[in-house]
């Protein structure tokens, strides 16, 4: 069964490509994540606030990326970005927590 996950893109004012996720991340649907990360080229900010769980084929999908996301978390997801090691090769913007 696929856990429920909602993916969106759009540009934020400054130009800069972004994806919102909504749901859960699991390997039931890392790879919807992973195609919508692909289609996207360049810098892309990653809005996970609407996120409350990613596990481990979540975060596989999110290395690949590292250095070009801009990762904006809901704050309940900061131990497994930090604990990762995802959290120190992205940067990080608090304008939407």
């Amino acid at each position: 069964m696929t856990t429920a996950l909602t993916l969106t893109h759009d540009d934020r004012p400054d130009g800069t490509a972004r994806v919102t996720a909504v749901g859960e991340i699991d390997m039931s649907n890392a790879g919807e994540l992973a195609a919508a990360l692909a289609r996207t080229a360049g810098p892309l900010v990653l809005d996970l606030t609407g996120v409350e769980y990613l596990d481990s084929a979540g975060l596989s999908v999110l290395f690949p990326h590292a250095g070009r996301l801009q990762l904006v978390a809901n704050p309940l997801l900061d131990p497994v970005l930090t604990i990762s090691g995802l959290a120190g090769l992205t940067s990080g913007d608090d304008t939407r927590r």
